[in-house]
């Protein structure tokens, strides 16, 4: 079993584009409907695992508009301070700078285009 997040965003095109200029995934599969706006895409991390994007719906508010968080995605990843800086030349939002918790894990959180919150977390001690 695996767990999959599944995002929605009010420009899926824009937001595939940010993710890949910003955290480095890999675009999969792009399905877009008779006007041209993407409504369902696909993408990897660069570990291999699944990022899911939707189109809003009605509805929607994106966690920026609505001024709260709404959700928070954490990646283990290799380097911490790379992802970060991957992240922040393209832009992201520093939340917490690359830190080492008490729990031996490195960890940094970056907000993305729309206000979803990332961590980016690699253990560093057993």
């Amino acid at each position: 079993m695996a767990a999959i997040p599944y995002l929605k965003y009010e420009n899926v095109g824009t937001a595939l584009d940010w993710l890949a200029k910003s955290f480095g995934f890999t675009e999969q599969q792009r399905y877009a409907g008779p006007d041209g706006a993407v409504f369902h895409a696909e993408m990897t991390t660069p570990s291999g695992d699944l990022v899911y994007l939707a189109g809003p719906g009605e509805g929607y508010r994106s966690p920026r508009r609505l001024g709260e968080v709404t959700v928070m995605i954490s990646l283990e990843v290799d380097d911490v301070d790379a992802q970060h800086a991957l992240a922040t030349a393209a832009g992201a939002t520093v939340q917490m700078p690359p830190t080492d918790t008490p729990q031996g894990m490195r960890v940094c959180k970056v907000e993305d285009l729309e206000g979803h919150e990332w961590f980016f977390t690699k253990k560093i001690t057993d």
